[in-house]
């Protein structure tokens, strides 16, 4: 059979290209060196170089904004430059990082240690524990998901010797006391789920083997995962393990100081967040408690004490509309603070328990446009005194960094991020295109005031996992799209979570065709605007818009001029049977159930592939670090296209994991080849918007 016929929707695993699939194979890596030549050659050269160099020079910029977290008195930072391409641990003071050169204190320069133990070593996190010098840190090779564990003094800056170290494994881990480790890792036999994910949470004490630890819960391994979180906020030191059971459902048990363990009577599809006798949770479907009935979406909250007791009495904290919908909560110093999106502006409101009920406020003197995101200054919540941190910016504003001291004081700036391209002319519009269906699909555009009906366009979008796409400011389409006469456009596709669950679920399973009905409808509507025209609209998609971009090529190619997909997921029928591809069945549904693969395969561009089409030219990138989403997606994906005779090229750095890049060059040489291919693509000269 010729490649044109495999595989076919009948027989998918009639695959000539499985051999891509085997990550360090010889045949495999002597294909991607030669696609990465090829590449370079087309692509690279002296405009490449100048043009990464400058946005890596914009990414090692001194006044850049190290965000920091606070742990004891401490704020800790992990800091990337020229100088110190894998990162600087370090550390200072509130009092002095107020000041506009703060001095910093290097806990561990990770370029140092990557050299001396010749290891392609990136920072990959901290666990400490409240009042003790001891860390464990995660280390990733090249960036993948996978971390080795090693205990760490930062009073003395140094490994701890016959500390506690873990090979490589994906999972984590949290401190129960100064000897006793809460393990959450696929380390082990048999410890991993289908996903490679944590199947157990373990006490390892010190100075014992980890294949000695005990077990004290376990889920089964068709389950996503397992894990478990310390918490210090009540009286007594307490554990919440969560056992998830897909993407979006878990089960919450908690483990109370003598180790007795409590599964909690609540629905499975919630966001919980405990603090001392208090917690809230917000519902992912209706449910009925205490003969009351509360919609989808709504957050509730309760002693838990008393919920432990049989009590069903909840505080409704937040209800849904239409298009209102919560992002996220979190507690700090025993305030509730929720973040909301309403009509896409952003909102935050505080919820306070006591005896007597919950009052409500709103976090004050934020702006109610652009993207607002807050969080907690401190990384422990039981040493939390209320202080929190924001993050203020829109398209062509850069970000501030913003203190609210206690959450209540009105917010100082701490740090402002430098200006880093030109955006003199340049409005931010909003508007609205129609779908297929008639669901009203938003999207922001970047670009000079005047339409010229033939802009250079870069298109982008993610609609997947209940994420929602804000407009950031983005130095590298800001310097070398936006400044050089381009227009960028977002849009928020269903599937995203910008208007809540039933914005999601629109978007997810047999729903996920409509999320690319949603983008090619914004391209289409850029047109009928006048904005442009397809042939010089270029799109870009990473992840699970890999399968959004690889779409728009096999369903939507009259509408755009090229397209780049990046770290993609594109194989719908083996995407499961790949690295941490299971963990996705309740996102995009199960191969291998008929009924689902009846609707998986109308989206899995793989298999929709047809010889004498007029697909745009595409570039899809992956790199072979990537244990979340496996390179093969892309590998196959370009090497059948290829084989068909359309103009697809393919670039796989050997680092980066699910990124572009483990250094700030690597990852401006990937966004850069990205752009010159789109620009060249769809006949855009630099300058000539």
């Amino acid at each position: 059979m010729s490649v044109d016929d495999r595989p076919t929707l009948s027989a998918p695993d009639d695959d000539p290209f499985l051999w891509l699939e085997e990550i360090e194979g010889k045949q495999a890596l002597d294909f991607v060196e030669r696609q990465n030549q090829l590449t370079l050659q087309a692509f690279g050269g002296k405009a490449y170089e100048y043009d990464r160099d400058v946005l890596a020079a914009i990414y090692d910029r001194p006044d850049n904004i190290p965000y920091v977290a606070r742990r004891g008195s401490d704020l800790h930072n992990l800091w990337k430059d020229a100088a110190n391409p894998r990162g600087l641990w370090r550390r200072t003071t509130l009092a002095e990082f107020r000041k506009t050169t703060p001095a910093w204190e290097t806990v561990l320069d990770i370029d140092k240690l990557a050299a001396h133990e010749g290891e392609d070593w990136l920072f990959g996190g901290i666990a400490t524990m409240p009042g003790s010098s001891r860390a464990v840190l995660s280390l990733s090779r090249g960036g993948s998901d996978a971390v080795t564990l090693r205990e760490f003094d930062m009073d003395t800056k140094s490994f701890v010797t016959d500390g506690f170290t873990l090979p490589e494994a994906k999972g984590g881990l949290d401190w129960l006391d100064a000897d006793t480790l809460l393990l959450s890792s696929a380390y082990g036999e048999g410890m991993a789920t289908s996903s490679g994910y944590a199947r157990t949470v373990r006490l390892w004490r010190r100075g014992q083997p980890v294949e000695r630890a005990e077990v004290i819960i376990e889920t089964t391994a068709d389950h996503m995962m397992i894990h478990g979180m310390v918490d210090d906020t009540g009286p007594e030191r307490r554990v919440w393990i969560v056992d998830q059971i897909d993407f979006f459902n878990h089960a919450i048990w908690l483990r109370d100081a003598a180790g007795r363990m409590t599964k909690l009577d609540l629905p499975t599809g919630i966001w919980l967040q405990a603090h001392g006798d208090w917690f809230a949770m917000k519902l992912r479907r209706d449910w009925t408690a205490g003969g009351r009935t509360y919609a989808t979406d709504t957050v509730l909250g309760i002693s838990l004490s008393a919920f432990l007791a049989g009590s069903r009495d909840f505080a409704v904290l937040f209800e849904p509309a239409p298009r209102r919908a919560l992002q996220g909560l979190f507690w700090a110093a025993g305030k509730l603070v929720l973040s909301i999106l309403d009509e896409l502006r952003p909102r935050f409101e505080i919820c306070t328990p006591s005896a007597s009920g919950w009052s409500r406020d709103t976090l004050a003197g934020l702006p109610e446009i652009g993207v607002v995101d807050v969080w907690p200054l401190d990384r422990h919540p039981s040493e939390s005194n209320g202080d929190l941190l924001a993050n203020v910016q829109d398209p062509l504003a850069p970000p501030s960094l913003l203190l609210l001291e206690r959450g209540v004081a009105s917010p100082i700036v701490l740090k402002q991020a430098p200006k880093t391209f030109t955006a003199d002319r340049l409005v931010v519009t909003q508007h609205e295109a129609v779908s297929i269906d008639g669901e009203r699909i938003p999207y922001v555009q970047t670009g000079p005031a005047k339409e010229t009906g033939d802009a250079p366009v870069y298109m982008s979008a993610y609609g997947g996992f209940a994420l929602a796409v804000k407009p950031y400011y983005n130095s590298s389409l800001g310097k070398l799209w936006l400044e050089r006469g381009g227009t960028i456009v977002q849009a928020n596709l269903r599937g995203g979570g910008e208007f809540g669950t039933r914005w999601h679920d629109a978007g997810r399973l047999a729903g996920k065709k409509l999320s690319h009905d949603d983008f090619a409808a914004v391209a289409a509507d850029l047109v009928r605007r006048g904005v442009t025209q397809p042939k010089r609209i270029a799109a870009q998609g990473g992840s699970n818009g890999g399968i959004l971009i690889t779409n728009m090529l096999v369903r939507y190619p009259e509408r755009f001029g090229a397209l780049f997909c990046t770290i993609p997921l594109i194989d719908m029928r083996r995407y499961t049977k790949l690295l941490a591809g299971a963990s996705w069945i309740a996102e995009y549904g199960d191969p291998d159930k008929p009924e689902e693969w009846d609707w998986l395969k109308t989206y899995s561009a793989y298999h929709n592939v047809r010889a004498g089409q007029p697909y745009p030219p595409i570039l899809i990138a992956t790199t072979r670090r990537d244990d979340r989403v496996h390179p093969g997606h892309a590998r196959k994906m370009a090497a059948k296209l290829q084989a068909m005779g359309y103009e697809a090229w393919f670039y796989e750095p050997a680092a980066g994991g699910h990124g572009y890049g483990k250094d700030n060059k690597e990852r401006a040489g990937f966004e850069v080849l990205g752009f010159r291919f789109l620009k060249e693509k769809i006949g855009w000269r630099d300058g000539e918007g």
